[in-house]
C-alpha cells in the first residue's frame, strides 16, 4: 500500500501481479498461495522453494506503485488457499499502529490491519480470505494475546463511570470481557474466520533471513504436506526454538466474541447501505457506555467519514435522530463528566459534537469544564498544561481561564496552566521557572514555552543569563534545550551559551549547548575562536563521537 489519502476506497492494500493470477481458471487443480511482501521476501522464498509447482500457484499481492492491491484482488475474485505475509508489524492500538510495514525508508507500501479487517467484512462467505486454509503471519507480536482495548480492569473502570458500582463493574467486566477480545491475536482470527491454523508470533519474530533458514529446515522435514492439508500442526513450531511461534485459530460462530466481530463488520462491510449503518450506530450508542467506549476508535472514524461524504435524506435524518436522542446525550456526557483519563474525555466531547449532541459554544463550555476540573486537582502535572495550551491554542478558551479560582496549592503548573488560558499576569513566573533548580518545573516550563514561545529579546537574553548561573543538573541540560527549541538567532543569547560551554563540568551539558547551537545561526558565529574553545574545552566521551564533533565540524566547513 502507498501512503496517500484515498476517498471511498480507504486505504487498500492487495492487488494482483497480473490478470491471469485473477482468474479462477488459471490454476485449475492447484492450491492459491497468495503472498504479501511489505519487507524481506525470505519467508516467500522458501515457500516457493519446497512446494511443487504442479501443486502450487503462487501470487504476489503487492504491486509496487499502486495504491489499490487488495481492492483490485477483491474485484478479480482472486481467492487464496494459503497466505504469507511478510513485514515488520506494529500492533499498536485502534487509534493507531495495527500496520505490517517495511523496514525500508525508500518503501511506501505498507498493510494496515484496519484494510484485512475491511476485506474479510464485505465477502466473509466467498472473499479472498474466505476460503483459507493456512496464514502464516512473519512479524512481530501478530498473535500476541494481550489486550489492545478490552481488558476485565479496563472495561470495569468504564463501567463504574458510566454509573455501575465498583462489585457489579468487576463481575460484568468479568461476562464482558470475552465478548470484547481485541488483542493483536484476536484481531487476526476474527479476519481469518474459520480458518484452521494460524501461525505467527506472541512477541518477537526472527528476521526473514533466519526465519527462512528454519522454514527450509520445516519442509525438508516433510512440512509440505501439511501446508494445504486444512487442519493445524504443532510441527511448524518445534522449527522456530525460542522465537516465540504460535498456533491460532480463526474465529468460529459458536465463539464467545462472534457479536463483537459482528459489530465490528458493521463498520466496515461495505455491502452495508449507508442508512444501516447508520442505524446500526444509534443503536450501539443506546447501549451501556462501557461498550460504546470500546467502540470509540471505530465511531469516531465513521463521524469523519460521514461528516465529508455525500449523504442522502433519508441518512440525515438518521443522523439527526441520533443529534436529537436525549437519552443517549444525557448518558454520554455524564459518562465524559465522570472519565479520570484526560485525552480520552477531550476525545469523547469532540465526538460529541461531531454527533450533534454539542455546539460549538457547549463544546467550549465542556472543554472549559474539563480544564476547570483539572485545575482543581492539587497534583496536577505538565500533561494538564498542554492541555491547556493545546486547547487553547486559538484563545477561545481565555475567558475560561479569567473565570478559574485559586489554585488549591499555587504552584509553577497551576501558573502554566493559567497562562496558557490567556492570563498574561502568570507568563512571567512560568518564565523564571525555566532557570528553577526544579527539573519537574523546568520540564513544565518547557512544555508552556512549546505553545507560547520566547518571541521578545529581552525575554531570550534574560532567559539565556539565568541558565548560566544555574547548577549543573538535569534541570540545566533541559533549560537548554527549551532555548535550542527557539533557533536562536540573538548574538548575545548564543554568546552567552558559547561562554558557558568552557567553564561547565557536565558533559551532558556540554551536549546540550552543541543541539542549541547546531539549530541555532552557528554559521554567524562560526570562528576559529570558538572552534578552539570546543576543540580545548570539551570533556572526554565515552561513547565517540557525539554532538560537540557534529557541531565542530559544521564551525569548520562554514568557517
Amino acid at each position: 500500500m502507498l501512503r496517500f489519502p484515498f476517498a471511498t476506497l480507504g486505504l487498500a492494500v492487495l492487488a494482483l501481479c497480473c490478470a491471469t493470477h485473477a482468474s479462477p481458471a488459471s490454476a485449475v487443480g492447484k492450491q492459491t498461495v497468495c503472498t504479501i511482501t511489505v519487507n524481506s521476501s525470505d519467508e516467500k522464498e522458501a515457500f516457493s522453494r519446497h512446494l511443487p509447482a504442479s501443486k502450487f500457484e503462487f501470487v504476489e499481492l503487492v504491486e509496487r506503485g499502486r495504491p489499490d492491491w487488495l481492492e483490485s484482488a477483491r474485484r478479480k475474485h482472486v481467492r487464496c488457499d494459503i497466505l504469507v505475509i511478510s513485514g515488520h508489524y506494529d500492533g499498536g492500538d485502534y487509534a493507531g499502529g495495527n500496520e505490517f510495514f517495511s523496514e525500508h525508508v525508500d518503501s511506501r507500501e505498507f498493510l494496515p490491519v484496519d484494510e484485512m479487517e475491511r476485506v474479510a467484512c464485505t465477502d466473509r462467505d466467498d472473499g479472498l480470505f474466505s476460503h483459507l486454509k493456512a496464514v502464516y503471519l512473519f512479524g512481530c507480536n501478530t498473535l500476541n494475546p494481550v489486550p489492545l482495548r478490552s481488558a476485565a480492569d479496563e472495561i470495569a473502570q468504564s463501567l463504574v463511570e458510566s454509573g455501575h458500582s465498583r462489585a457489579d463493574a468487576e463481575r460484568l467486566a468479568r461476562e464482558m470481557s470475552p465478548r470484547f477480545a481485541d488483542s493483536s491475536r484476536d484481531r487476526m482470527r476474527h479476519i481469518f474466520r474459520h480458518v484452521p491454523a494460524i501461525y505467527g508470533f506472541s512477541s518477537v519474530a526472527p528476521l526473514g533471513p533466519t526465519a527462512a533458514t528454519y522454514l527450509d529446515r520445516y519442509f525438508r522435514a516433510g512440512g509440505a504436506s501439511e501446508v494445504a492439508a486444512g487442519q493445524a500442526s504443532g510441527k511448524l513450531l518445534a522449527y522456530f526454538p525460542g522465537r516465540s511461534l504460535t498456533l491460532a485459530r480463526g474465529s468460529a460462530d459458536a465463539d464467545a466474541d462472534v457479536g463483537f466481530q459482528r459489530d465490528v463488520c458493521h463498520f466496515l462491510d461495505e455491502h452495508d447501505a449507508p442508512l444501516e449503518r447508520a442505524r446500526f450506530v444509534h443503536s450501539l450508542l443506546r447501549r451501556d457506555m462501557a461498550e460504546v467506549r470500546i467502540f470509540l476508535d471505530r465511531l469516531e472514524r465513521y463521524a469523519a467519514v460521514v461528516a465529508r461524504q455525500p449523504r442522502t435524506p433519508a441518512v440525515d435524518a438518521a443522523l439527526a435522530d441520533i443529534a436529537n436522542d436525549a437519552g443517549v446525550r444525557t448518558r454520554y456526557l455524564a459518562f465524559t463528566h465522570a472519565t479520570r483519563d484526560s485525552a480520552l474525555r477531550v476525545r469523547l466531547i469532540e465526538l460529541a459534537e461531531r454527533f450533534g449532541w454539542l455546539a460549538p459554544e457547549e463544546k467550549l463550555a465542556e472543554l472549559a469544564r474539563f480544564l476547570a476540573d483539572r485545575f482543581a486537582q492539587p497534583a496536577v502535572t505538565a500533561a494538564d498544561v498542554e492541555w491547556a495550551c493545546k486547547l487553547n491554542a486559538d484563545h477561545s478558551l481565555d475567558a475560561a481561564g479569567r473565570a478559574l479560582p485559586a489554585a488549591p496549592s499555587p504552584d509553577v503548573v497551576h501558573d502554566a496552566m493559567l497562562a496558557c488560558l490567556g492570563r498574561a499576569d502568570r507568563r512571567e513566573a512560568v518564565l523564571q521557572a525555566l532557570t528553577s533548580a526544579s527539573d519537574r518545573d523546568v520540564q513544565v516550563a518547557r512544555v508552556y514555552l512549546r505553545y507560547r514561545p520566547l518571541d521578545d529579546a529581552g525575554e531570550l537574553r534574560e532567559i539565556a543569563g539565568g541558565i548560566a548561573q544555574m547548577r549543573e543538573t538535569s534541570a540545566q541540560v533541559r533549560a537548554i534545550d527549551a532555548l535550542a527549541d527557539h533557533r536562536v538567532s540573538d548574538p548575545q543569547v548564543l554568546d552567552d551559551l558559547a561562554r558557558l560551554f568552557p567553564v561547565t563540568t557536565s558533559l551532558e551539558v556540554q551536549r546540550a549547548i552543541a543541539g542549541a547551537l547546531i539549530r541555532a545561526d552557528y554559521q554567524a558565529m562560526a570562528t576559529p575562536a570558538l572552534v578552539r574553545t570546543l576543540r580545548v574545552h570539551r570533556l572526554k566521551s565515552r561513547e565517540g563521537r557525539d554532538l560537540i564533533d557534529v557541531l565542530i565540524d559544521r564551525l569548520d566547513a562554514a568557517s
